[in-house]
């Protein structure tokens, strides 16, 4: 189905081609649900936009857009402007609606829920919903009071937050978008440049949601060998570039902070406890320093927009693939001077959920996030050993160096060959490992004491 006026703004292609798939989805329907899936970076909010656009240009009742944030509440509201929809937001200061005198409403998910059990809002007047970051399983507790509307859940990853509450209960279907990969190679996106440090992680903790816990992410990431190898792998690869740290806990990125500004680095600390003055002052000194490092913890993932980050530092571990993909994406907006930026990874991600560009299953997901889930939990278990961080940080310019013998010993067996060729592999991998961090051969031989 073709967009029935010509869009606000040019949209690309893939843009265009995607309204037009879920308005066909949609058609002749009522109350129908409909999950579409985008990368971070690819737009959607210019695409829903636009949808909403079609929807009023084209129907008698009233449009709906949903989200779980307050800065992603006003920036919406700002995209339907731009793209010519008059809007009223409805967040937690909003006391007179006006139902009648607009046509679009973009609402936090709780203030409205509170305004239709208070009476203030009559859902039954709602003919089409958007719900952005639909993932969040927040959004549940309103969808019934829309049965007479069709739904349109827009997220990079079509992953319940909710292990309990899979979409595809929620969603009669997905559509996915155009893939990280094709984004790239066309321009739309920046290219990665990934690099990976081996940590040992077997002292985290898995808390009951699944993911690492704060406590004990912040006793191995605090550690001083831990950051002492996070500040080297930064002067290896992102000095001098702006930078974002993601990290567990606010007691770990406080370090961060502290670590760096002591070795001489612009660099500020950011938390969900900072008032949305601290957060403003913050933020705008980010995006005014070139080579700022802004160290942070749950607030940066979603609703925050810097495309001049090139480097995204991953310190933390997690069994996350959405908060995986949303960390990176931070970094992945293409400019006319920015065609790449860097992936620096210290938690085992990239071995547990595959490269941010690599192409993934989405409707199998979709259909069975049980199976991909124990896969990810399982592998939890099955990595190949690390070595320990007080050693490891003392081989900074070596990023990946994990070496499973028991794993080399089999190969060279299966292979025919005698098992010395595992040893000579192992001994080859140790002395190239002190050759890049050694100035000298008496440093080489010092550094090789550690790896026996």
């Amino acid at each position: 189905m073709k967009l029935t006026s010509r869009p606000s703004r040019k949209l690309y292609p893939y843009q265009q081609r995607d309204a037009e798939q879920l308005l066909a989805r949609l058609a002749n329907k009522t109350g129908y649900r409909l999950l579409y899936q985008l990368p971070t970076g690819a737009g959607k909010t210019v695409i829903f936009g636009e949808l909403v656009r079609h929807f009023l240009g084209s129907n008698t009742g009233q449009a709906l857009v949903l989200t779980h944030r307050t800065e992603l509440c006003r920036q919406t509201s700002l995209v339907l402007k731009n793209a010519g929809v008059s809007n009223k937001i409805v967040c937690s200061d909003t006391d007179k609606i006006r139902q009648s005198y607009y046509r679009c409403f973009v609402a936090m998910v709780e203030t409205l829920k509170n305004r239709i059990d208070e009476g203030l809002f009559d859902p039954a007047k709602i003919r089409f919903v958007i719900i952005d970051e639909a993932h969040q399983n927040v959004f549940n507790k309103l969808l019934d009071h829309f049965p007479q509307a069709n739904i349109i859940g827009v997220t990079a990853t079509p992953l319940s937050s909710d292990i309990n509450q899979p979409l595809h209960h929620t969603y009669n279907e997905l559509y996915t978008g155009e893939s990280i990969s094709s984004l790239v190679k066309d321009g739309y996106l920046a290219s990665p440049s990934t690099t990976r440090y081996d940590v040992e992680l077997h002292n985290l903790q898995q808390g009951t949601g699944g993911d690492f816990t704060t406590s004990s992410s912040d006793e191995l990431y605090s550690s001083e060998d831990m950051l002492n190898l996070l500040l080297n792998a930064y002067r290896n690869v992102a000095k001098g570039r702006k930078t974002l740290i993601f990290n567990n806990g606010i007691f770990t990125s406080r370090n961060v902070c502290e670590y760096f500004s002591k070795a001489g680095y612009a660099v500020r600390h950011l938390d969900n406890n900072c008032t949305a003055e601290e957060r403003q002052e913050i933020v705008e000194w980010f995006r005014k320093t070139p080579d700022g490092i802004l160290s942070s913890v749950s607030i940066l993932t979603t609703g925050f927009d810097e495309p001049t980050v090139r480097n995204i530092i991953i310190y933390r571990a997690t069994t996350s693939l959405t908060l995986y993909h949303q960390m990176i994406g931070r970094g992945s907006r293409r400019l006319a001077n920015k065609k790449r930026f860097n992936i620096i990874d210290l938690g085992g991600n990239v071995e547990r959920f595959g490269a941010w560009d690599a192409g993934i299953d989405w409707q199998g997901i979709f259909a069975n996030p049980d199976q991909y889930l124990a896969s990810v939990y399982g592998d939890l278990g099955n990595t190949a050993p690390a070595i320990q961080v007080e050693v490891r940080s003392n081989f900074p310019n070596t990023s990946e160096f994990s070496f499973d013998m028991q794993t080399a010993c089999q190969q060279a067996a299966s292979d025919g060959q005698k098992l010395k060729v595992a040893l000579n592999d192992s001994i080859r991998q140790h002395a190239l490992m002190c050759i890049e961090n050694a100035g000298s051969i008496p440093e080489a031989l010092a550094l090789s004491a550690h790896l026996v």
